[in-house]
């Protein structure tokens, strides 16, 4: 995540999946109703001047946009037409995310470095039941390597595995690349369900961007009524899918 992408149309969809898979306002009408706390690891890199996250003119038509979650719509509008300067803190300060926590440390590039950062990625999401994971891309690629050159970009599997063993579900961010997507889809789910043990993961598909969730036992039956509920609000513009071994 870079602070330059704050307010796009990517991070509508991707706060509107938030609220509703953890009950904030909008999405299923009771705040803290699905009863789940959240930490949000922004995985934050620093802005590069890049026309990336440039896709706010849907603030420009509330006709079409302010219904999938409108107090999040009028939110985001207020922030990017005020002229404020880009950056996450705004949804910190918000209470658009009522049971969230975050933690917004640059991730760096040497592998000393992203060890500790892990590691007090870890430490400060004890006692949350999902951790989101959020990339500039997304997982890991045989290009990029542990520690090398721009690593920071993606999540590890070391890192799933650690954060899963420690009791979290998890949703992950992943930028869609040049390849079949479905294809691409399934692979990627089949990946995590063997990393992870587990033999269900549920898919958050918009036109860019792929969300995965893998949810612990416990939080199985939590997350499958949310999900219904965003499919039903965010209709035509988040498509959920369930894959299982």
């Amino acid at each position: 995540m870079k602070n330059q992408y704050f307010g796009d149309i990517n991070d509508y969809r991707k706060y509107g999946l938030l609220r509703g898979l953890t009950g904030g306002l909008g999405v299923l009408g009771v705040s803290g109703l699905s009863g789940l706390s959240l930490m949000v690891a922004w995985m934050l890199t620093p802005d590069d001047g890049r026309s990336d996250g440039r896709f706010t003119t849907y603030l420009d038509k509330p006709e079409q946009w302010s219904t999938f979650d409108p107090e999040l719509y009028e939110q985001l509008r207020r922030w990017i037409k005020d002229g404020r300067p880009r950056h996450v803190a705004h949804i910190e300060g918000s209470d658009l995310l009522p049971n969230a926590a975050f933690f917004s440390e640059i991730v760096p590039d040497d592998a000393g470095g992203r060890g500790r950062w892990t590691d007090r990625l870890l430490e400060a999401s004890r006692g949350h039941d999902l951790v989101f994971l959020d990339p500039d891309n997304g997982l890991e690629v045989k290009s990029k390597p542990y520690g090398a050159r721009d690593s920071s970009k993606y999540v590890y599997r070391r890192e799933i595995v650690r954060l899963f063993e420690a009791g979290h579900s998890l949703l992950i961010y992943q930028h869609f690349p040049r390849v079949t997507r479905d294809v691409f889809v399934t692979d990627t789910a089949g990946m995590l369900m063997d990393e992870l043990g587990i033999n269900r993961i549920t898919t958050f598909r918009t036109s860019n961007v792929l969300f995965v969730l893998a949810a612990q036992p416990q939080h199985r039956d939590v997350f499958e009524t949310a999900s219904r509920s965003v499919a039903d609000s965010w209709a035509g513009q988040i498509g959920v899918h369930q894959l299982r071994t």
